[in-house]
């Protein structure tokens, strides 16, 4: 068989694979993920399961905080047009301090506006009264509440008569006025700037339904304003309060911010939630932490899988979360590369991780590069496949599909949403042994949301996929 046949043959099979894996959702819907894999990561039917494993490549050895490992998906890349995946773990070392926890310089920021009337407002106001009650007086808090107006009690340490003091001006937070999202948060940054040489961890907590209708209203400003807030050295974490609060909106927050997202239920959930973000502030061994992708010359684009990132130039930035002791972060990449025959190993990506260390306060960064040999041969490419980075990408490449479906779901486009499904359960089923924990809970999310009957109902189980995305995706900054 000619090289030209070949490729056309190629190309037919990856058009077949992209229909079998579920038709695209209307055209009124944004273009769901591709879910072609011309990187040849995902097993076929006929093949046997990939044995090899390859070293990680580690970073140079430093006293820093954190640890930068990874590898790419086989040691060997086909000619020409193709894709590769890159797998990548920050880690953080034990806490030289875990004895004593890191004092804190906190601001809460409390959506008091009318969207918030209710149950909303007293779940918010009862996560406040938990977080106040768990600080010491080694910390300093600043309340900050906000409707069209924000009202600021200014920062100070958590003596116990300031503690009854704060106590009392939560119980007296009332809902009124539109939704000043961006006011709250810049007058927590006034709040906690004085302090922040004095304190290594400095952290505005928001608790809010995130439908902002005054200030600045737009996504990408409030993503600009909180990634602003991190560059100073102010971490923003972003709490949902309500079924109906807006995910993506306090998601991006707390991912260009630095901190942690979650959601606050019922007030079951308050101490669990408060105990984990206080316990992450006062343990925090590396924050403003940012991962840097060098691309080479054949690498033509990168695509970080579920996570935001900005491209300048050869180099794409991804902001990551503050990270306590023993916390890691994992990170696919999916490489698009044009490459030629070498007789050496050539360099496919160069990473780097740069970061605030806390214990040693100062800046540090840690980097590692990845290579690989190109070859003609297909078989050598699919023969030398990691078995652990190829399990890490179909998760990865399938919860694209997960929460692409999760935003169907949002906009009541049940057959898309199905359809988004059924794609992430075949290409789990391509590593089904590896992935049968992914498979089963994708099985448990489509009968329930084939059973819910009503939008509530619809929307817990938008909410809950969207989480499991986070999980799948390999971050551990979610509540």
């Amino acid at each position: 068989m000619n090289r030209t046949l070949l490729l056309l043959s190629a190309a037919g099979l990856l058009a077949l694979g992209a229909l079998s894996l579920g038709k695209p959702p209307p055209p009124s819907a944004p273009p769901a993920p591709p879910v072609t894999d011309t990187s040849h990561t995902v097993a076929q039917p006929d093949e046997p399961p990939a044995t090899t494993l390859l070293p990680h490549v580690m970073s140079l050895p430093d006293d820093g905080a954190l640890v930068l490992s990874g590898k790419l998906s086989g040691s060997y890349i086909q000619t020409g047009p193709s894709e590769a995946f890159a797998w990548l773990e920050v880690k953080a070392r034990p806490n030289p301090t875990a004895a004593r926890r890191v004092p804190v310089n906190l601001a809460l920021v409390v959506d008091r506006s009318g969207s918030m009337s209710g149950q909303k407002l007293a779940d918010a106001r009862s996560a406040a009264v938990e977080l106040v009650r768990r600080l010491t007086a080694e910390d300093r808090l600043a309340l900050i509440h906000y409707g069209t107006d924000v009202k600021v009690l200014p920062s100070r340490p958590v003596t116990e008569a300031v503690r009854q003091e704060l106590l009392s001006a939560i119980a007296n937070i009332r809902d009124d006025g539109s939704t000043n999202i961006s006011g709250g948060l810049t007058e927590a940054a006034v709040a906690l700037r004085p302090h922040l040489r004095e304190y290594r961890v400095s952290r505005a907590i928001l608790l809010s339904d995130g439908q902002p209708t005054t200030g600045i209203v737009t996504e990408p400003e409030l993503f600009h304003l909180t990634r602003q807030l991190r560059d100073e050295g102010i971490t923003v974490s972003a709490l949902g309060v309500g079924e109906d609060y807006q995910v993506s909106l306090m998601r991006g927050m707390a991912e260009q911010g630095g901190g942690f997202s979650g959601f606050i239920e019922d007030s079951a959930r308050l101490a669990e939630v408060f105990s984990r973000e206080l316990d992450q502030a006062t343990s925090t061994v590396a924050r403003q932490v940012e991962l840097r992708l060098e691309l080479p010359p054949v690498a033509r684009d990168a695509q970080v899988l579920g996570l935001p990132s900005t491209r300048e130039g050869t180099t794409l930035k991804v902001p990551l979360y503050d990270l306590a002791g023993e916390q890691s972060i994992r990170v696919v990449v999916k490489l698009t590369l044009n490459t030629q025959v070498t007789s050496d190993a050539l360099p496919l990506l160069q990473a780097s991780v740069r970061y605030m260390d806390v214990p040693r306060d100062m800046r540090a960064e840690t980097k590692l590069a990845l290579s690989a040999v190109v070859t003609q041969d297909a078989s050598l490419v699919r023969a030398n496949l990691d078995r652990e980075v190829r399990v890490h990408a179909v998760r990865a490449l399938g919860t694209q599909q997960m929460r692409a479906a999760a935003e169907e779901m949002k906009r009541g486009n049940r057959g898309a949403a199905m359809g988004l499904l059924g794609n992430a359960r075949k290409l789990f089923g391509s590593s089904a042994d590896a992935l049968s924990g992914e498979l089963a809970e994708l099985d448990q999310t489509q009968a329930a949301y084939e059973g819910a009957s009503s939008d509530d109902e619809v929307r817990r189980e938008s909410l809950k996929l969207y989480k499991k995305t986070m999980k799948n995706f390999g971050e551990n900054n979610a509540y």
